[in-house]
Parts: structure tokens; sequence; C-alpha cells
């Protein structure tokens, strides 16, 4: 078995699902159980078929190869490919998360090609109480798109793309002023959103580093792209939404129609207040360039490293706490500092000069660092960031295409996630770092947090999933989103993750190690108590977070998740959609199929 350690993104046994015994319901409060596959509550073939005739034959079991013993050579080497793994209904980017979940296809799917599509599902899981699943891009750390024996939306057919010069939200005549938008169904990937935004549109579009990220569940979890410092999440840039509730009524929301839903939408977590079925978000003016700086520095010496690590602290709020830089920086336990920023508006010159300082003292005799090889500093037109033909020919490095025949072109992907297809999570955990650490009292303190957690393992900070430091303009937008307030104090979120990849379980020689896993989930908690010694009170990104985290409410949403479980009730007062440590899955048991109180 091919064996990877995951330690940054660049950018189970089912989710433990014993059930509990059953509490009280409060009167009114249905269903208490949910109906699985072999119940004889579950829908007959003639329920099924009426379900197919009424979304146009386009229901159909899932059958998946790993139950059926199907996984060939080929098969193993076509799931190396995001695009064919997002194609497949039975499918996820990961396969699971020692001791939580494994990923497990759902009964029956219903291949969404319109919200009436997904009104159709919905509707049907609620009056016959099944587990229902929404999934779009699949690439949920935590297991959220995947359950087994339940019914799946499946919304990456919804993949339309149209531009606007002037978008006005539907019923805002008159109270808003119009402004340039994308809409985009809930299948779109960001890859492909981008190059029809920005390589043929000239505009950006804030959404996700990842190419194969699904634009409905980042925007639903609050969203983060390589340029958030400069333009804010992505839910922050939501202008307007077409979602699928509960009670199966397609809803058009936005800040002046059910503004409510439309609030919770805006980071409150995917698959928890309805099917989203379309998204149209602000666009904005595109910047002459964008580039990057991709350094390896390594120290001879424990006290070398320190002292490497409080220079690039200082250097950092000196020269790089500002828009114009996102992207991460790792400190690892051999004693290297892996620079991996990316940048917007400066050309390369401007860059370069910007990080001589550093570089300089890096290079100073008796400074115990050495530059390695890998330095590089580059600088291209923004409008070709994300255009596939500039990629696929100066970039070819970088970018992987999909292989498939008739796959379509601008179906690439970064080379840097590869090894994010198959993973199995063996721990992760995360923490924003609040913008106080890296006052002239705070610094020394910080770098030492960093040193004590690299011995444990590799520490990355996130520049860009920290809004300190933006324009005042992305801060005040991301104040009317439902995102834990934290992330608006902080510079940097902290993620420290490990696992295996590619790892299949059941898959004879490309099974997990349980103890491998036990011992780096050891590790990486190990390093995250160094850090949380600063950060006693921590908030996190709910999509880039420990599956086992304490308090979650708290550290997801913070003050706002007394909001979202009020809209919550009111839009799915029976919890048809649950997810896990979604908003309102404390009334559920684990596996979500068993009511404990409401």
């Amino acid at each position: 078995m091919r064996r990877r350690r995951f330690l940054e993104v660049l950018a189970g046994s089912a989710a433990a699902g014993l059930f509990r015994p059953l509490l009280p319901s409060a009167a009114g409060a249905t269903p208490t159980r949910r109906v699985r596959p072999g119940d004889p509550a579950w829908p007959d073939e003639d329920a099924w078929s009426a379900l197919g005739q009424q979304v146009h034959r386009r229901l159909a079991r899932v059958e998946s190869p790993f139950g059926a013993g199907g996984v060939t050579p080929e098969l193993l080497k076509q799931l190396e490919n995001p695009y064919f793994v997002g194609d497949k209904p039975w499918a996820t980017q990961s396969a699971g998360w020692a001791g939580a979940w494994t990923s497990s296809p759902s009964a029956y799917v219903v291949t969404a090609r319109t919200a009436e599509d997904a009104a159709a599902a919905v509707s049907f899981a609620r009056e016959h109480r099944l587990r229902l699943v929404v999934k779009g891009g699949g690439h949920s750390y935590q297991g959220t798109s995947n359950a087994p024996g339940s019914l799946l939306v499946w919304t990456r057919p919804m993949d339309r793309t149209v531009l606007h010069d002037a978008f006005l939200p539907r019923g805002c005549e008159g109270k808003v002023q119009p402004v340039p938008a994308v809409s985009v169904g809930a299948g779109a990937l960001w890859l492909h959103t981008y190059d029809a935004v920005t390589s043929r549109g000239g505009r950006y579009v804030q959404g996700g580093g990842c190419a194969t990220v699904g634009v409905a569940g980042l925007v639903q979890s609050g969203g983060f792209g390589s340029f958030s410092k400069r333009y804010g999440m992505a839910a922050a840039s939501l202008l307007e939404a077409d979602v699928v509730t509960a009670d199966g009524k397609i809803r058009t929301v936005n800040a002046c129609t059910d503004a409510d839903l439309f609030w919770a939408l805006k980071g409150g977590g995917g698959g928890t207040f309805g099917v989203v079925t379309r998204l149209t978000l602000r666009t904005h003016p595109l910047p002459e360039t964008f580039g990057a700086v991709l350094l390896t520095l390594e120290a001879d010496s424990d006290d070398a490293y320190r002292a490497l690590i409080e220079r690039f602290v200082a250097f950092y709020r000196s020269a790089l706490f500002n828009p114009h830089w996102g992207e991460q920086v790792s400190f690892g336990s051999r004693n290297r500092l892996g620079v991996r920023m990316l940048f917007e508006g400066l050309d390369r010159a401007e860059a370069e000069e910007i990080w001589r300082p550093f570089l300089a003292e890096a290079e100073r005799a008796g400074s115990g660092v050495r530059i390695a090889a890998d330095r590089a500093v580059v600088s291209f037109p923004a409008r070709d960031f994300w255009n596939p033909e500039f990629l696929k020919s100066k970039m070819k490095d970088h970018v992987r295409s999909d292989p498939s025949p008739g796959a379509p072109a601008n179906n690439v992907w970064w080379a840097s996630n590869q090894d994010e297809l198959g993973i199995f999570w063996h721990g992760y955990e995360s923490t924003w770092m609040p913008e106080s650490l890296l006052n002239e009292n705070r610094r020394k303190d910080l770098a030492a947090a960093l040193f004590a957690a690299s011995r444990h393992w590799t520490v990355s900070l996130h520049f860009n999933k920290g809004l300190a430091g933006s324009p005042p303009e992305a801060i005040a937008a991301a104040r009317d989103t439902a995102t834990n307030p934290a992330v608006r104090r902080a510079f940097a979120l902290a993620i420290i993750a490990g696992g295996a990849s590619p790892v299949y379980p059941g898959v004879p020689g490309h099974e997990p190690s349980e103890t491998e896993a036990r011992e780096e989930a050891r590790r990486i908690g190990l390093a995250m108590r160094e850090i949380r010694k600063l950060v006693p009170d921590p908030g996190s990104y709910v999509s880039e977070s420990n599956y086992f985290e304490k308090g979650w409410q708290r550290v997801f949403w913070g003050d706002n998740y007394a909001r979202l479980l009020r809209i919550k009730k009111k839009y799915d007062p029976t919890g048809l959609f649950f997810v896990h440590h979604g908003v309102g899955s404390e009334e559920w048991s684990p596996d979500g199929m068993t009511r404990l109180r409401s």
C-alpha cells in the first residue's frame, strides 16, 4: 500500500452509529426514529417507482464497487482523479477518519438537475422518515455528505454559470444597488467557476483554494480561498440563494426575503438548513497580478530554528500582515520552515524586495539556516491564474489534468491536493490565532509555541483563513455572516493534520493501519496542546476541524449559535437535515437516526 502523510492543505464505522436509549420527545416532535433499509416501514418498490417518475427517472439505487468486491487496479487508478471521484454518487474524496467514519454509500440517489428534483426528494424523505444526505463536491472531511442507508440528493449536475453585469436580488428593488455578480448551480466546482468568472469574464469571485471543492458547500460553511485576506469570506459575498427547505418548498432567499434563513446559509454549515440549488455571489475587480513565494528554509540546530521562527513571526507582522498576502507557512519537526504563500496586486520585483531583508538574514554567514533549492518567486497576469490552457502549458509541474476520455479541457486540479484523494484521516486539529499574538510582547510566546508544537507534528499557519489585516469592508461583511466572530480578530488559522493516502477500508492491501492512526492522532493532539496554551478559548473553522471537537457549538459559531438554532427549528422543526456537528445535531444520535430530544 502506498502511504503518505498528509501534513497540510495547500492549497467508521459509520460515525459511531450506536443507538442510545430513547428519551421522551416533546409533543408533536416527529420522527423519533428514522427508517432503515430492511425495516418494515422502508418504502416499497411502488413508492420508489413513484418517486422515480416524479424526478423524471433520475432516481437510482447506489451500487458501490467497494461493497460488491469490484475493486480493480484500474478502479484504484481512476480514484486518483478527483473528477472521476466527484462524478460517482457512491464516492467521497476522503475515505474516512480513524475511529469516526468510513465512506459508505446511500441506498438511493436522486440526481438532481432542477430544484424541483431536490424538492421531490426532500418531501419523500420527510414523508417516509428517511435519513437524507446532500452532496455536491464530496470534499467533507467530517463525512457529512454520506451516510449508509440514506437517500442522497446529488447536486453535481447543477453546474450552470451565469455572469451578471448588474444583479439585483429578488424583492430588493429600491433597497440595494445592483452589483456585478455570478450565479452558479449547487454542483459547480471552484476551478470551473474561476475559469468562467476570471479567465473569461475578467472579474474575481471569492471562493476556495482547492480546484474541485464544491461552490455550495464551501459558501455554506463560510469559505476561504487564497486571497481571502483581500476579499474576505466567500459567504460574505453571497447575494441570493435558491434553497429547498424541509417542507419541500423552493425558496429564493436574500437580505430582503427570508433574511434569517439567508443569514444562516452564510456560514451556518452545509446540509443543515436545506438543499441549496443555486447561489449568486458578488464579483470584484480583478487585480493586475497574482503570484507566489515558494521557499524551504532549513535550520542546522534547534537553537537556530527557534531564532528563525522568531524572525519569521516579526517579519510577518511588519511586512506580510496586510491584504496582499495569503496561504501558508509550515513549521516542521525536522527544523524546516516551509513557505507556500500567494500574493495579489504585486509584481515579482515588488515581492522579492519585500522578502529581501528576511532572506538576507538567512543567507548571512553563521545564521545556521540554509535556503533549499526549491526557492522561487513568480508573478503572472491574474486572468491566467485559473486559465486551464495557461496552467497546462506554463505550470505543468503544479497541475494535473483529467485523463478520462472526452473530459472537459478545464478539468484540472492542483498537484498539491493529490494526497487528499482517498485520504483516511488520523487526526485534524485547528484553531484561529488572535491578532494579539503578533504584538511585540507576545511574539516570543508565539514563536516558542510553534517550536514546541513542531516537535510533535508539522504546524501550518493559514494566513488567508483569518481576517485580521484585511480591508475594513471585508471585516464588516464578515459581521453579517454566521461564522464564529473570532475569525475577524484572527491573523491565521493554525492547522495540524495527518492521515494516510490512498487508503480504502475493506480493500486488501489498501486498508488503514489502526496502530499508525492512533500514534499519529496522539502526536497531532500533543502539538495542538502547545498551541492552545496560547489560545485557551479557541474558535475554529467548521470545515477544517477536529471530528471529536468538544463544545463544537461555541467553537464553530460562538455567540451566533443560539440564533442559528432558532432558525433551524423554524425551518426544519423535525430535524430532517442532519450532519455531524451541525446546528441542532445534539438532539440526535451520532448517526442521525434516532432523535433523543427536541
